[in-house]
């Protein structure tokens, strides 16, 4: 039988195997702090900067509804009004013509085109629709949360939206909302960013 004696001058092998785990558990322990932090601190720089797109995608919406009015040949302001899809005529470049705008949703990638009227007499070709990707990781499909909703001249802040099919005429505010998910595996629930618009050029008083 072999013995370890403690000669004062140094560690038993068994004290030094004891020490070794203790330093090994407590570096597992910092190791996971580290790892969970890191993962922590992404999980919030990604709800960040999805906060902000949402933010940038939903004043792009605004910006563009609030403006709609009569189109260039004489349409109604309003062309489409569902769910997922909203379409207006709006001069989103300032010039003497309204473009048609509209947006949608193309799985999880939220589009803008816009149709800008041309020729002589003028007219809205829809092979010049100009197609922009302005939003991605966007699920309100799967999340089965409509991005517009249409509300009319009684809207006063807690008014039920109109039903789908909405009639166009009827329509006074829209709301916009999104929810972005970048990582369903990481993001502890998708964010959720909402705003309402008025038409400014259907008010009735």
């Amino acid at each position: 039988m072999v013995w370890f004696r403690h000669s004062g001058k140094g560690f038993t092998l068994i004290e030094l195997l004891v020490s070794m785990s203790i330093s090994l558990l407590l570096m597992s322990g910092v190791l996971w702090l580290l790892v969970y932090s890191l993962r922590a601190n992404t999980i919030i720089w990604d709800q960040l900067s999805s906060q902000n797109d949402a933010r940038r995608i939903i004043r792009q919406v605004v910006d563009d509804v609030r403006r709609a009015e009569t189109s260039s040949l004489g349409g109604y302001p309003l062309v489409t009004s569902t769910p997922y899809e909203l379409t207006v005529y709006s001069n989103v470049d300032e010039d003497s013509l309204r473009e048609r705008v509209r947006f949608w949703l193309d799985g999880t990638e939220f589009m803008r085109g816009v149709l800008k009227p041309s020729g002589n007499p003028v007219s809205y070709d829809e092979q010049e629709e100009e197609v922009t990707i302005i939003g991605r990781d966007i699920v309100n499909i799967s999340q089965g949360l409509p991005i517009f909703s249409y509300y009319g001249e009684e809207y006063a802040g807690t008014s039920t939206p109109l039903i789908d099919p909405v009639n166009l005429t009827d329509v006074r505010v829209v709301q916009v909302q999104l929810e972005i998910e970048r990582d369903p595996l990481a993001s502890p629930e998708p964010l959720a960013v909402s705003s309402f618009v008025t038409i400014r050029n259907l008010k009735e008083n």
